[in-house]
Parts: C-alpha cells; sequence; structure tokens
C-alpha cells in the first residue's frame, strides 16, 4: 500500500487575480510579521504593537478614548497633537493654544515646584478623546529615555481603574518631527528600548509605529511585546 501525502490546503486572500497582483516585492511599505509569543494567556500583560494601521484614523473614528504622545512650550505645530486638535471637530484648540498653555504651565512650575521631577503629563479633553501629553522638559529640544520613564509611569496611574479612559493609544515617541526622542548616546533608541520602558512603566495600551518603520520588510517584528523568549535566546548565540 502506496504512501499518501497530505495536500497542503489552498490559501487565498483577495477575489478574483489580486493575489497575483499584491506580490509584496511591489511595494516599498510592508514589515515581515511574525507570529507572537504563545503559551498561558494572561490579561493585561502585553503591549500590542500596531504595524502599517493609521493612528490619526483610528482617533478619528473613535476606535480609542485615551492618546499618549508629546508636547512642548515652543513650536508643536508640525506634532501629532496639533493635527489631532484641528481635525477632532469637538475640539477647542489650537496648535498655538496648546503651545501657550505649556509655557504658562512650564512658567508656574518654574516658580512654584522648580525641585520637581519632569516631565508633567498635561491633559487636553477634546470631548470624545483625551489627549495625555508628556510635556518636553524646559531648555530641551528632545526626550530621553529617562523622561520616558517617569511619564509613561505617571500616564499609567492616570489609566489605572479608570475605563472612562480606556482603551488607550501611544505614539512611539520614534522619528518625531516636533518632540524627538534620544538615548545615552545621542541617537534615537531602537524601538525595543521605546516598548521595553513603556512597558516597565507600567503601560499596558497599544503602540502605534512610526511610518517610517513600514519599510523594515528585512527584519521580522513581532505583534505584541513582550517579544517571545526565543528572541531572547537567539540573541545570545542559542537556538
Amino acid at each position: 500500500m502506496g504512501s499518501t501525502t497530505t495536500k497542503a490546503p489552498t490559501l487565498r486572500l483577495y477575489d478574483d487575480e489580486a493575489d497575483h497582483l499584491l506580490t509584496p516585492d511591489t511595494f516599498p511599505d510592508r514589515v515581515s510579521l511574525l507570529p507572537g509569543a504563545g503559551g498561558k494567556v494572561v490579561a493585561s500583560e502585553r503591549i500590542r504593537i500596531m504595524w502599517g494601521q493609521d493612528l490619526l484614523r483610528d482617533l478619528l473614528d473613535r476606535r480609542y478614548r485615551a492618546v499618549i504622545c508629546g508636547v512642548n512650550d515652543v513650536d508643536n505645530s508640525r506634532g501629532i497633537i496639533a493635527q489631532l486638535v484641528e481635525l477632532v471637530f469637538t475640539s477647542q484648540w489650537s496648535a498655538q493654544s496648546i503651545t501657550s498653555y505649556a509655557k504658562m504651565f512650564q512658567d508656574a512650575v518654574n516658580v512654584h515646584a522648580s525641585g520637581d521631577r519632569e516631565p508633567y503629563v498635561l491633559k487636553f479633553d477634546l470631548d470624545n478623546l483625551l489627549i495625555l501629553a508628556l510635556l518636553r522638559p524646559r531648555g530641551r529640544d528632545h526626550f530621553t529615555v529617562e523622561d520616558l520613564s517617569r511619564g509613561f509611569r505617571t500616564v499609567s496611574k492616570m489609566l489605572h481603574d479608570r475605563p472612562d479612559r480606556l482603551p488607550a493609544a501611544a505614539v512611539s515617541f520614534l522619528n518625531a518631527k516636533a518632540n524627538r526622542l534620544q538615548g545615552s548616546d545621542g541617537q534615537e533608541p531602537t524601538f525595543e528600548t521605546v516598548l521595553r520602558t513603556m512597558f516597565n512603566a507600567g503601560y499596558r495600551g497599544d503602540v502605534y509605529t512610526a511610518p517610517h518603520m513600514w519599510r523594515a520588510s528585512n527584519v521580522g517584528v513581532f505583534p505584541t511585546f513582550p517579544f517571545p523568549e526565543g528572541v531572547e535566546r537567539m540573541r545570545h548565540g542559542s537556538s
């Protein structure tokens, strides 16, 4: 009796012949998504990474109740916070008024609480969306990883036991135009460092990748953090 082989099922994603037209090598913006960590499912123990999704559209579609981003007291016209306050029709804020408020807050802190540790988290209520904005420390043109850690510890407390502020999404703070993130070496940190910093600070919401990260097709990426344990074993030379 001859051996039999099991034929793999045919997988088709699109109608008609679109599968043949939408080959990955014809699109520069793409990622190679790998399966996430397996094992026992535990609630609230991961950050979901939104690869290829449009944060602004998702916020305008009311998929989130809160968003975490950066703000400064100099110029926010190129930041995502400016786009949000202009696009949300219930907003009474503008890029200019947000900057003025941040400056007023910085001035007050400088007088009354100059010894406090920064950054502070400013709240901007757009009626159907709450912006939790990490205020960039005065006199700097960037955030540090330590700023991110302290800021997200505060954000996590502000989200804890507040179902009215969930679900929440955050920008990655990478490739930022108005409030860039800088590591101790003066360079932008890795995405893994950003995720670890947010996770260790207690944040468990979604994180949206920067658009330029959608061109990382040469490196496998995961849909959640922490990454699978196998990544650490491979990093240290084990299979």
